[in-house]
């Protein structure tokens, strides 16, 4: 249930250095399929899991990183509607027309203070590898790699989260779910617009428009251990875990592509209803809110970024 006219996080634009180690990653490993290849050579890639066109795009750059979040809305409506708020807010919007990306309608974009291009969109078309919908089977097609159950969120650094946050919940429409304050002020904030402990996630950072994460659901913990089983075998670039979060309290695993952009698989977390208190960490407990079991921060996990 989306509690907003914003359904759900729709799908990230990543840069790779080597698409075919890429490939071999996203699809062998983690277990994502191919739909396509686009003519400038981007790759769309989704769970088989998934209905919409693709989930993850796949861009061949100099520099590793992300170049763009979008988030699906409910209706056509809604995006016109989305574009008059933004515009009001003094955030300026350009468009990107349909089939720009395969599959994809009309988008809007913009960026906010962080430095990130946020995109919105109504319409995707379906592809296959897609779950049935008649008499259906657990799966249609058999999962591979990881198996993952769908693109979940990112975790997104940059500065003037303040102003970060206040767009998302007073143009977006976007619920904060768990925050975390200083004495020097907020350092990170989960924001939600459904019943997922969150959909989106920034950390105060001096550099804009860094990626911190691209993360995926699993089915349970067991999967989480699978996961690490297909990291250890293959020897991944591994970060930290198995293990779980404080914020969110969901069981994860962190690990990097061939390009160094940080991924995520996990499972679990609380559902979040939109009268919930707000959960709030402070500097003390910083290190169990991250791990929750360590109880204790990974410096990389705080400063690799890309």
């Amino acid at each position: 249930m989306a509690h907003t006219g914003i359904l759900r996080p729709g799908f990230v634009q990543v840069r790779v250095l080597d698409m075919p180690a890429a490939l071999t990653h996203y699809i062998d490993r983690i277990g994502l399929d191919k739909v396509t290849e686009g003519a400038d050579g981007r790759i769309y890639l989704k769970s088989a899991f998934e209905f919409d066109h693709h989930s993850v795009v796949l861009r061949k750059a100099e520099a590793a990183g992300i170049d763009v979040v979008a988030f699906k809305v409910r209706s056509d409506a809604d995006l016109d509607a989305f574009e008059a708020k933004i515009k009001a807010a003094g955030v300026a919007v350009d468009h990107v027309p349909a089939g720009e990306q395969p599959g994809i309608g009309r988008r809007i974009g913009f960026s906010v203070a962080s430095g990130h291009r946020i995109e919105l969109y109504a319409h995707a078309d379906q592809s296959d590898p897609k779950p049935q919908v008649i008499n259906p089977e657990l799966w249609n097609y058999e999962p591979h790699g990881m198996a993952p159950k769908r693109f979940d969120h990112v975790l997104l650094y940059g500065p003037e989260i303040d102003a970060v946050e206040e767009f998302f919940v007073n143009v977006l429409g976007f619920l904060v779910a768990e925050r975390v304050d200083t004495p020097d002020g907020t350092i990170g904030i989960w924001l939600t617009a459904g019943m997922k402990a969150h959909d989106i996630a920034f950390v105060k950072h001096p550099e804009p428009g860094k990626l911190h994460h691209i993360s995926f659901q699993l089915e349970n913990w067991n999967a989480v251990g699978h996961a690490a089983d297909i990291i250890a075998r293959y020897e991944m670039s591994l970060d930290i875990g198995p293990t779980r979060h404080g914020i969110t309290q969901g069981q994860t695993i962190y690990f990097f592509d061939p390009s160094g952009n940080r991924n995520e698989v996990f499972t679990g977390g609380y559902d979040y209803y939109p009268d919930n208190p707000m959960r709030v960490w402070d500097e003390r407990q910083i290190g169990k809110g991250i791990f929750y079991y360590e109880r204790e921060l990974n410096e990389r996990f705080l400063t690799v970024v890309t």
